[in-house]
């Protein structure tokens, strides 16, 4: 009976042993979770923080863009009306270089006979 409660005590023992290292590889992978959970956290804040900026970003560039727009139709629309001045201009400037010729002939002894 001595060699069957030796055995007994061998398995018992190695019994003990395995559920130790059962629970010491536990302890690992708890602390492994609580490291990945804790990395998950503060990648959601980050998210979270970084989506509020984008949001930020995008109301920003609405804004200038919708500036950008304003000054691109003022600048056409001035551009626009100064060519129409320097059109007139040149037209007034043909019109009076033709009239001053006319004026000229009118007034020049030559011109009448």
């Amino acid at each position: 009976m001595t060699q069957q409660g030796a055995a007994l005590q061998t398995y018992n023992n190695e019994l003990v042993k395995c559920i130790e290292e059962l629970c010491s590889k536990r302890e690992q992978l708890n602390r492994q979770i609580q490291q990945e959970e804790e990395e998950k956290g503060r990648l959601q804040h980050d998210i979270r923080v970084l989506t509020e900026k984008l949001s930020r970003v995008n109301e920003s560039l609405a804004h200038r863009l919708a500036a950008r727009a304003d000054f691109d139709r003022t600048i056409a629309e001035t551009e626009a009306a100064y060519m129409k001045i320097l059109e007139s201009s040149q037209t007034l400037l043909s019109v009076l270089k033709q009239e001053t010729g006319n004026l000229s002939k009118a007034t020049d002894p030559r011109g009448c006979n």
